[in-house]
């Protein structure tokens, strides 16, 4: 197997190989159409191809692009000399693409900032931007951009994009390894094919114990949770013996299997776990926050009330 990461190497190129997400692919594919595009905010899980969109747009049109990644330059600075310097110098292309990936990580004086700049430069300057909370982006700069919601493929589609990706490589594998991967770091696909290549040794795919141990634990969870009287000390001794230290994988799987641990709850359910996995960003000990998340599930479950 080359040097080349995987993730770059099968990134789609165009939108006729971008699975998924029809009615976007509908909507950009019509401005593309014209030589032109409207300002976008993509929004959803990390891997689940923002990023890619974002350059098949640039690489499907006429224009100059300048690329920055917001969670490296999230200031004021990188907004008033980067961006301004960029959409103000002369081109002899129609338009310019600035991308403006993982969004969410501007500071909201940058935020506003980029808002009037939006406007400013509106005549041959357009804006992609990328995010995973889009609940993140102050309301001023929704308003002037076309805010389309980008939802990860199945965990279906992606275990045979993985198994196709092997195959073409030439690398054996087990599907019981497969499935571990894509159990763990689902949705994430970027995540996964990083795992599956540095999982590669010698021509198979030998991923590490503790990936497929993890989705043993997260079964346990899920059965303690559907049984009648869960036990909070049970599923915390469950989540220690584990050794994990990432809860992304058990978050997810929270919310896959809400249906069978608490059925006609899952709304209520998918409100915990976005505001506890939109604060394990900020927390320190992501433990308390994954059994806090999980102790306010338990109590919805005896109260069976609608949160």
């Amino acid at each position: 197997m080359s040097n080349i990461l995987l993730n770059e190497k099968y990134r789609p190129q165009n939108l006729n190989t971008f699975v998924g997400n029809e009615n976007v692919k509908q909507t950009i594919s019509q401005y593309l159409s014209n030589n032109d595009i409207q300002n976008f905010i993509f929004y959803g899980p990390a891997g689940s191809g923002k990023t890619t969109l974002a350059k098949i747009i640039v690489k499907n049109l006429d224009c100059d692009y300048l690329y920055i990644n917001a969670s490296d330059e999230r200031g004021i600075e990188t907004i008033r000399n980067k961006v301004v310097d960029f959409a103000s110098a002369a081109s002899f292309k129609p338009i310019k693409i600035i991308i403006l990936d993982e969004a969410d990580f501007l500071t909201i004086q940058a935020q506003a900032s980029l808002r009037n700049i939006i406007e400013t430069f509106s005549r041959n300057t357009r804006f992609v931007m990328t995010c995973n909370f889009i609940e993140r982006i102050i309301d001023p700069l929704q308003s002037r951009c076309q805010v389309l919601k980008i939802v990860p493929q199945s965990k279906q589609e992606i275990a045979r994009h993985v198994h196709d990706i092997l195959c073409k490589e030439d690398i054996t594998f087990e599907l019981e390894a497969i499935g571990a991967i894509v159990n763990k770091h689902y949705p994430d696909l970027r995540k996964i094919l990083n795992t599956v290549q540095f999982s590669t040794n010698e021509g198979k795919l030998q991923p590490d114990k503790n990936v497929l141990v993890s989705s043993n634990y997260i079964k346990s969870v899920i059965k303690e949770l559907s049984g009648t009287k869960p036990n909070f000390k049970d599923l915390r001794q469950i989540i220690a013996d584990s050794g994990v230290n990432d809860y992304e994988e058990l978050f997810r799987a929270l919310f896959d299997y809400a249906s069978k641990y608490a059925p006609e709850l899952e709304g209520s359910i998918a409100v915990i776990l976005n505001t506890h996995l939109y604060q394990a960003n900020f927390r320190i000990d992501k433990e308390i926050n994954i059994m806090s998340a999980i102790s306010k599930i338990i109590e919805l479950k005896k109260s069976n009330t609608i949160i």
